[in-house]
């Protein structure tokens, strides 16, 4: 295996002790040579590294391949076991990051050669933290080659992915001198594995960076304009329809437009196709690694950004992606207003291809689209993928991609970049395991919203969603209205909220409250949540190097969150194949969320308060339940611990403090 390679370099090698990593990384069992000073440890590497892998291959069965999936090591055949998983969002370069000199600002390179942004092997050493997090689940934001140009801060955004079958090199480490960053990678697969971690990886086949590396192979896979026109290159707006996914009746208004005539204006036809043999020499001659400011000066075109494919979207053009030309002929539905010479376009039916596509597939792009996750699969052994923009995608194309992951893997999973909860059994039928759902925006507002979530459309989806505080595209949960409440609150729900895959945002549980990213229910105000003193105020970790703050972690939220992952353990089982039933309770006023499961004698019950006031609710269990029970014991569980409380058969009592909740375990049997 690579991880025993690596451990075997690692453990040949002696370093100083200057190697700074804050306390909560270091596991309980870490014997070796150290220094500690609050809640920093300074430690030798290269040893502090090998004791790590030592560890963890010490858990290694002889004779088996962890660079194969999960679920073909143990011989799991579909993928239902999404629904008990715990994920663990991780952005490797934020996620990771820290200052290893101990003094001074945060450097991507020290004075000491220490990479102090994330590296695949510093979060292999996070995998003892993340087992007592109880997360079985690491969902990895992208790690393939991501642009430089056009960034939108001081580094580039990993969704700007330049090459998706290469790792990008900036996630090595340069204490590992001697490998390379795809062995880092596999070794991290491999490590996941044997400490009983699914890894999934975030797919982006819709767009690509603005010089990817596909163009000097496949200029026709793209869209070009004059870059003449590059300043004032927009989505044109479209009066009267408002903010909306345009419809076929939309069409014939849309390309009568003027803003849309001369929007079409500013296309070309791929530098290839203006002129071959330039072409053909200039690939011949040019730097393979920053070919396209030589490509906009010999041709005069240039790769359009990305925009929404919703008509009068406010947000601004995604000027670091392009769209992917995924059909040879423009959409069906809009030929007949386009001009016979028309080069190819993007407009927002262009790109939402699901429903508005060609007649000329581009089945060249289409392969090599539905290659890269067998390749992730065959070489690293990943075990699922969240799938960007697959709603914009052709049926076929995504049927494609699915097809051939689960050829390999059948217990392959598949998660939606679907927030539109009415959408939720349209993406199971289109073979999705999971979606996004939308519980990030509806949990923290509270009392309504919440309330609504829980008990009406929680239990009538389709199919699991990610139960979510927050995500990476979201407000902290800490930072929003009543955070300090919410922070304990809103998790609790998500752990046994009906059909909700409990998912956890990395840095969430050390209270953080910067954004990484302000793509969803966020303002340009939220990237100054904190206070201006702060080295990483008004950084986004999508776009700029950004730290969490480890050295003053919310204790008290890492705590809770690890006892929430071990409590909900113990009913995982309940949860997913209980029966659910809503809780009667003496009164309701749509402030008192709640969930019950029930099976084999066995039953929990959740109960929360909404409300910034305390209240007492009493929970009638033969109503719960829909018939007479014998309870033969009962105990309650709070943020306090475990009590013990005398088994009643018809009811039961639950104070709650404002935003508090209760968790009620009871024994019974049917009478």
């Amino acid at each position: 295996m690579t991880i025993e390679e690596i451990y075997r370099y690692l453990s040949k090698k002696r370093g100083k002790l200057s190697y700074a990593i804050p306390k909560k990384w270091v596991a309980p069992w870490f014997s070796g040579r150290r220094k500690e000073y609050n809640n920093v440890i300074v430690v030798d590497p290269y040893e502090y590294y090998s004791t790590i892998l030592e560890k963890i291959l010490k858990g290694a069965r002889e004779g088996v391949d962890y660079s194969k999936s999960y679920s073909e090591i143990y011989g799991v055949k579909e993928p239902s076991w999404i629904k008990t998983a715990h994920i663990y969002a991780m952005f490797v370069r934020s996620s990771l990051s820290y200052n290893h000199k101990g003094f001074g600002r945060f450097e991507e390179i020290d004075i000491f050669g220490y990479r102090e942004s994330g590296t695949f092997l510093k979060a292999i050493g996070l995998f003892p933290y993340l087992k007592m997090l109880g997360v079985d689940t690491i969902y990895l934001l992208p790690v393939s080659k991501y642009s430089d140009l056009f960034k939108k801060g001081e580094v580039g955004s990993p969704y700007a992915v330049k090459n998706p079958k290469k790792i990008d090199d900036r996630y090595h480490d340069p204490i590992l001198e001697d490998f390379s960053v795809e062995e880092e990678f596999k070794a991290f697969v491999e490590a996941a594995h044997v400490m009983g971690f699914r890894v999934l990886l975030d797919f982006i086949p819709r767009t690509a960076a603005r010089d990817s590396d596909l163009i000097l192979d496949h200029p026709e896979w793209f869209y070009w304009i004059d870059v003449e026109e590059i300043r004032s290159y927009a989505p044109p707006e479209v009066p009267g329809v408002g903010f909306k996914i345009p419809s076929e009746d939309d069409l014939e208004y849309i390309y009568s437009l003027d803003s849309v005539r001369e929007h079409l204006k500013k296309f070309r036809r791929n530098p290839k196709e203006i002129d071959p043999q330039r072409w053909e020499n200039f690939v011949k001659r040019v730097d393979k690694n920053n070919f396209l400011p030589e490509l906009v000066k010999e041709f005069g075109v240039i790769t359009p950004p990305g925009f929404s494919d919703w008509i009068n979207d406010p947000q601004p053009t995604w000027d670091d992606v392009t769209f992917l030309r995924l059909f040879l002929d423009h959409p069906k539905a809009s030929k007949r207003f386009l001009n016979n010479d028309q080069p190819p376009y993007v407009l927002f039916d262009v790109i939402k291809a699901s429903l508005f596509p060609g007649e000329r597939e581009n089945e060249v792009l289409w392969e090599y689209i539905s290659s890269i996750i067998p390749y992730y699969q065959k070489e690293f052994g990943i075990d699922g993928v969240r799938l960007d923009m697959g709603h914009a995608l052709p049926r076929r194309l995504e049927k494609m991609i699915m097809d051939r992951a689960r050829e390999i893997d059948p217990a392959f999973v598949f998660i939606a970049e679907e927030l539109d909860i009415s959408r939720a059994e349209h993406s199971k039928k289109s073979g999705y395991d999971a979606i996004i759902g939308n519980s990030w925006w509806m949990m923290p507002r509270v009392p309504d919203k919440a309330y609504e979530f829980y008990q009406v459309v929680a239990p009538k989806m389709k199919i699991p969603y990610l139960a979510s505080s927050e995500t990476p595209d979201t407000p902290r949960i800490k930072a929003r209205e009543y955070g300090e409440k919410l922070k304990k609150l809103i998790p609790f729900l998500m752990a046994f909220a009906p059909n909700g895959i409990l998912f956890t945002n990395s840095g969430q549980e050390i209270g953080e409250v910067q954004p990484l990213n302000l793509g969803l229910d966020n303002t340009d105000e939220g990237k100054t949540v904190l206070p201006p003193s702060d080295e990483f105020y008004a950084k986004l970790g999508f776009f700029d190097h950004y730290a969490f703050h480890w050295n003053e972690p919310d204790d008290e939220v890492l705590s809770f969150l690890r006892n929430l992952s071990m409590i909900r353990g113990m009913y995982i089982d309940l949860i997913t194949e209980g029966e659910y039933k809503p809780v009667w309770l003496d009164w309701q006023d749509g402030k008192t969320a709640n969930a019950s499961y029930w099976g084999n004698g066995r039953a929990v019950i959740i109960v929360a308060n909404l409300d910034m006031h305390p209240r007492s609710v009493k929970i009638h269990l033969y109503n719960t339940r829909g018939g007479e029970i014998k309870v033969e014991r009962m105990r309650i569980w709070t943020e306090k611990g475990w009590e013990r409380v005398e088994a009643k058969n018809e009811w039961t009592e639950v104070f709650m403090e404002e935003f508090g909740f209760a968790l009620v375990e009871l024994f019974f049997r049917e009478v």
